[in-house]
């Protein structure tokens, strides 16, 4: 039993080719980290345990309210939106400072995962947890054997 990532960055980053990373690649004042996939995603740890799995992200400086999660079928989804404005005013000076900060990820959940039951979902130290419950499996009855009248 494996999760399977679900990219659909592909589609919002048409550009992210070999073509446009060769064009870009001259500049040294252009970061090429910019058109990595990976470096708009929190990372992610994935344990799968007995009764649930733990889907852990690491996503440092939000806080809970910044998250948006769902599962849609048998996709999770999980996004992160912050942004901040800071505006300080002295005799000489003004300084406005602004950030914004999202991601969006996509896994597709194994089959053996019970969708209906709640997901646990907590944030501390940075970390966003999910516990998502698997289903009860099927008991099987044992082998019956058949005499021969």
């Amino acid at each position: 039993m494996t999760l399977v990532k679900f990219n659909n960055r592909n589609r919002l980053f048409p550009w992210n080719n070999g073509g446009l990373r060769s064009l870009l690649d001259y500049d040294p004042f252009i970061n090429d980290d910019l058109l990595d996939e990976d470096s708009f995603m929190p990372a992610m740890n994935v344990k799968e345990h007995d009764k649930d799995f733990e889907i852990e992200f690491a996503a440092p400086g939000f806080s809970k309210k910044d998250f948006d999660i769902s599962i849609d079928g048998d996709i999770l989804h999980v996004c992160g939106e912050k942004s901040m404005e800071k505006e300080e005013k002295d005799d000489d000076y003004t300084r406005k400072e602004f950030s914004y900060n999202s991601f969006k990820r996509s896994l597709k959940l194994p089959e053996n995962v019970n969708a209906d039951k709640k997901v646990k979902a907590s944030y501390n130290d940075g970390i966003l947890k999910l516990n998502l419950l698997k289903k009860e499996e099927s008991k099987t009855t044992p082998k019956k054997k058949i005499e021969i009248l």
